[in-house]
């Protein structure tokens, strides 16, 4: 008998539904909110009431284009954490209330895990582009920056992390005092593509084992443009496109220089790559320059799946619906977890 599980993700400011039936997708529907440009970052109380807004057409709509009824789904499945408290209410809510009316198990996803499983989301039943196990997965996204150990779909071990802030809001941040907008991580991307890498140096920090840090990048980017910009009031804007670029390289070196020991250590060769920030054309390019250098099999996601989407908690609410590993009715949602 076939598994239909629908997936609700509502972590942040985009509102997501999808349907996956025996791990094949057959649909992925995804409404952003254009709410926050003007704030510079996510308002979480406007995020919320967009939520409210969208979930129910964007539900609708992603079993309408699946092509099935909803008396056809197996379990719901949605995001309880981590992410944005009033934004995960939301979708817990409304996961709650449909499941409730078609009389049908609930299944909680941890946010970080969705992401690392975004790879065994089959968009066709041949596809079998998915991991082997154990293998790494370098998770980078505003909020966060890991490297886990997936040993199984059940079993994920974080073996390294930031220890303050994450890589995409390094990108953010930065962006954000030159005037480049928000979401800032784009922008650079884009403008890296036009710069020159090694044209400004920033400094790098010394964290033992697994560990990453940004806090120290972004000062010493802060320092740079301020003592700069006492000589060029003009210094941003004739450098801009340096400026992003050496930012992007200085954050990739970071990234893959920890993940590079880590794979050397486990003596794994298997690594992928998860998160928001897995669509930078500049860490994309490092993973497929790794793969030559190290004999790294990499496993980079579509785009479609490296953003916040109900595909990834769907598949993720699969393997757990196949381990019947469903939550109560009272589960709460939660604004912080680990894997």
């Amino acid at each position: 008998m076939s598994v239909t599980i629908l997936g609700i993700e509502s972590s942040c400011d985009d509102t997501s539904s999808s349907v996956i039936r025996d791990g094949v997708m057959l649909s992925n529907v995804i409404a952003s909110q254009a709410v926050h440009e003007a704030y510079g970052g996510v308002v979480p109380e406007l995020a919320s009431r967009a939520h409210q807004q969208n979930i129910i057409p964007v539900v609708a709509e992603a079993i309408k284009r699946a092509g099935i009824d909803k008396s056809e789904l197996s379990a719901v499945a949605f995001t309880r954490g981590p992410g944005l408290m009033g934004s995960l209410l939301v979708g817990t809510s409304f996961a709650k209330g449909f499941a409730a009316s078609l009389d049908i198990p609930m299944i909680e996803i941890n946010h970080l895990q969705a992401h690392v499983l975004a790879h065994f989301i089959k968009e066709t039943p041949e596809d079998d582009h998915a991991p082997s196990f154990p293998f790494l997965c370098l998770l980078v996204s505003g909020g966060n920056s890991q490297i886990i150990k997936v040993n199984a779909y059940n079993d994920m071990e974080v073996i390294g992390q930031t220890i303050d802030d994450a890589a995409g809001e390094a990108f953010d941040k930065c962006a954000k005092v030159m005037g480049l907008g928000y979401p800032g991580g784009p922008v650079v991307n884009r403008l890296a593509n036009e710069g020159n890498p090694k044209a400004f140096a920033f400094s790098k920090p010394h964290i033992p084992g697994y560990d990453y840090s940004f806090s120290g990048l972004k000062t010493s980017f802060l320092y740079t443009l301020r003592d700069r910009l006492q000589e060029d009031p003009d210094f941003i804007e004739k450098n801009k496109q340096d400026l992003c670029a050496s930012l992007q390289s200085t954050v990739i070196d970071i990234l893959m220089d920890k993940l590079r020991k880590a794979a050397k250590d486990l003596n794994i060769k298997e690594v992928a790559v998860a998160g928001g920030v897995s669509a930078n054309s500049g860490l994309r390019d490092a993973f497929l320059d790794h793969a030559k250098r190290y004999g790294w099999k990499v496993h980079i996601p579509k785009f479609a799946f490296t953003t916040d989407n109900a595909a990834m908690v769907a598949i993720t609410g699969y393997y757990k619906y196949l381990d019947k590993d469903f939550c109560p009715m009272d589960a709460v949602p939660f604004s912080r977890v680990v894997i």
